[in-house]
């Protein structure tokens, strides 16, 4: 497992190494950075891990890779929680047609499921960008897929976090999944409004919610075609930055609700 320090890994991100001249050409170097906190019960880790499986080797999918000048991706999937807990369940693969995506869905059905105690996103998504250096690859988009259920809660600040990777050129995207009704200490009810404003940014950045298990497998195809495609989805919402701008949600919601219930 891979464990970070919070400022070490801030800080490594404004140190990044150059690309080396053997490095391969890809249309997109991805990360599917996954939340598996404790409040993520072991059927919903299953289903998304599942979903992930299944988007993958889906026509759609590999229709897309196929579609892009170099007609291949790089692909890298972290499974996170608290502030120190980030590890690297499948390290960094050239996805170029169905083949290798079935072999990345096959280390995935094969890793086993775990759960740890904190959510973290900030220290999720700092540790997943600096997983972007010295990767053997190289392109001229970077993602990170964080896909969660619940609020930042402790370790670094979400706005601060996602400021430091935007200024590295990387697109931040999110998955909120809203299958079960809010539980546990620091849950809200409008996490995709949460997403939006506080974890989400980045050229073209979106999220795509998941209300339902039976949308799950759905709704990671229909994201990672439209990250692929270096697109964003048909959508009535406002932009990411237009409501950022706005502040129209309190970016530090889960770590108040964590020191009122530690109070209590």
């Amino acid at each position: 497992m891979r464990r970070s320090v919070c400022v070490l890994a801030l800080c490594s991100l404004f140190a990044a190494a150059p690309a080396a001249a053997q490095d391969i050409a890809v249309d997109l170097e991805l990360i599917l950075a996954v939340d598996v906190s404790r409040s993520m019960d072991p059927d919903e880790q299953q289903l998304q891990r599942d979903g992930y499986r299944a988007a993958l080797t889906h026509p759609d999918v590999i229709a897309a890779i196929g579609s892009g000048a170099r007609r291949k991706i790089a692909l890298s999937y972290i499974e996170w929680a608290g502030p120190a807990v980030q590890y690297v369940l499948v390290d960094w693969r050239v996805i170029d047609g169905a083949a290798a995506a079935g072999d990345f869905a096959a280390a995935l059905a094969a890793a086993p499921i775990q759960g740890y105690r904190g959510t973290a996103i900030a220290d999720g998504i700092v540790f997943s960008a600096t997983r972007f250096d010295d990767n053997g690859v190289q392109a001229t988009r970077r993602v990170i897929d964080v896909s969660g259920d619940g609020p930042n809660n402790m370790g670094m600040p979400i706005e601060l976090a996602r400021a430091a990777v935007i200024r590295k050129g990387i697109t931040i995207n999110g998955l909120p999944i809203m299958i079960k009704a809010p539980g546990g200490f620091a849950a809200i009810a409008d996490l995709d409004v949460y997403y939006r404003d506080c974890v989400i940014g980045g050229a073209g950045a979106f999220t795509i919610v998941v209300r339902s298990a039976d949308q799950f497998a759905e709704a990671i195809r229909r994201k990672l075609v439209l990250e692929i495609a270096g697109a964003t989805p048909a959508s009535p919402l406002l932009p990411a930055t237009t409501i950022q701008a706005a502040g129209r949600s309190d970016c530090m919601i889960g770590e108040k609700l964590r020191r009122q219930w530690m109070q209590e």
